[in-house]
């Protein structure tokens, strides 16, 4: 299975990339063994329509492209999206279609304007950071981490070290 992070929009250097290609190399890295072919990010260009809704369809015919090779999955990261899921519950979902023998995972991270509904409508999955407002960059980053540290819980890996509470 591959790993595409499909993000809209372009990071600038500094720390934010710097953190984020880290993470994606980390992901490869574990990845290889596990099944998983690649770790990759393809930054898709912010649409340049004058209206908000324009702007989103033409970021998702980007990102539905993306998602378009059979056996393909779909997630997504959106504010409407769920914030419950314990890192654990995510790498399950994704060993899962690991194990079914789906092709591709792609994480999809909207544009300013949010991910066009048909976006959401497609996707298999979506998650949320919570209900704020988070730059993009971070996000970015964000979702990285938990692609590497999904790779660690099914790897048996000691860097999630998961709820302390429960031992």
């Amino acid at each position: 299975m591959r790993l595409l992070v499909a993000a809209v929009g372009r990071l600038k250097p500094g720390p934010e990339r710097d953190l984020a290609a880290r993470y994606r190399e980390r992901a490869a890295q574990a990845g290889r063994g596990l099944g998983f072919t690649a770790c990759d990010i393809v930054e898709i260009p912010e649409s340049r329509a004058r209206r908000a809704p324009d702007r989103a369809a033409e970021e998702a015919a980007a990102i539905l492209g993306h998602a378009s090779a059979t056996g393909a999955v779909l997630a997504v990261y959106d504010e409407r999206g769920r914030a419950d899921l314990t890192s654990e519950t995510i790498a399950e979902r994704v060993g899962g279609w690991r194990d079914a023998g789906r092709s591709v995972l792609v994480l999809a991270i909207g544009g300013a304007d949010g991910l066009d509904p048909a976006v959401r409508a497609r996707a298999e999955l979506g998650l949320s950071f919570g209900a704020a407002t988070l730059p993009h960059g971070l996000v970015r980053v964000l979702a990285l981490e938990q692609v590497y540290r999904t790779l660690t819980i099914l790897a048996g890996h000691p860097y999630h070290r998961g709820n302390l509470d429960e031992r």
